[in-house]
């Protein structure tokens, strides 16, 4: 027989504690060995690490699951644009959005889903590298809780535009993405001195360099990308920062209902879109 816990981490400040207090001597938190404390706190997938490689998986996985769905209609071309990119219909089945996934078979969670495809090798590479190279910043910085907000609402704020503005058929981490660089802006806006400046000077080139980029690349999302900007200014100035104010557990609930909200749609999404295959394929001759 094993002897009960008496100690673990603060579930706001992450400091040793011991569990039978009544307020952590650290930050203040009350209660926070209860149960309820612990089942929103940041364990299982709340370190600054962890979030930005559940979500790097996750792109990877659907990327491959987008190939397998379809091998035949993958892009074999000599063409880097277009090298190993999956089929419409795979895009579709898995979640693309647009106004013919919204507005023709009405599948407004695409919105969400549209964010984890991609349409081909360089398309999730640039997408990849940038996230590996801007999450951690921003989860370091608003924690992760705060980060998974600004990342899940981020891209369905972009896509959204995209789709209020007639884009017919969009995918990409791209707008979570913009929005990462928007929370960043405020970020550096808010907190001001020679380092504050210094990363908004840096963001603001990010900037610039999308809009050369989609403007001078046809089929880029420009809408995406500008609504995911604004978004990630909107949410971070919502939410505040570490510097500010610490991870509540308002924040922790919301960051919890962001990823395993999200994490349950992609698996109903899986599941569909491979329901949907056999029973056609069960009807083939």
């Amino acid at each position: 027989m094993t002897a009960e816990r008496t100690s673990g981490l603060c579930p706001n400040c992450r400091k040793l504690i011991s569990l039978d207090e009544t307020k952590c001597p650290y930050c203040g938190l009350a209660d926070p060995g209860s149960r309820r404390r612990r089942l929103f706190s940041s364990r299982g997938w709340g370190g600054v690490g962890d979030i930005v490689r559940i979500i790097f998986y996750a792109n990877v996985v659907f990327y491959i699951l987008s190939l397998l769905m379809n091998p035949r209609g993958m892009g074999m071309t000599m063409n880097p644009l277009t090298l190993l990119s999956p089929s419409e219909e795979s895009l579709f089945l898995l979640g693309a959005t647009g106004t013919v996934p919204i507005g023709h078979f009405h599948r407004w969670w695409t919105l969400i889903t549209a964010s984890f495809l991609h349409g081909g090798l360089l398309h999730i590479f640039f997408n990849m590298m940038a996230l590996n190279q801007l999450g951690p910043f921003v989860a370091s910085e608003f924690g992760a809780h705060r980060f998974a907000v600004i990342y899940v609402v981020t891209g369905v704020a972009g896509f959204a535009l995209s789709f209020f503005a007639g884009v017919p058929f969009t995918i990409g981490a791209s707008a979570s993405i913009c929005g990462l660089i928007g929370a960043i802006l405020y970020f550096a806006r808010s907190r001001g001195g020679y380092f504050g400046m210094a990363m908004y000077r840096q963001a603001m080139g990010w900037v610039v360099g999308l809009v050369l980029f989609g403007l001078l690349v046809p089929g880029i999302n420009n809408w995406a990308h500008g609504g995911g900007l604004a978004a990630g200014i909107v949410a971070a100035s919502l939410l505040g920062y570490e510097e500010r104010q610490r991870e509540t557990a308002r924040h922790r609930i919301l960051g919890n209902m962001c990823i395993y909200g999200v994490a349950a749609l992609l698996a109903w999404t899986v599941f569909q879109a491979f329901s949907q295959l056999l029973h056609r394929a069960a009807y083939l001759p």
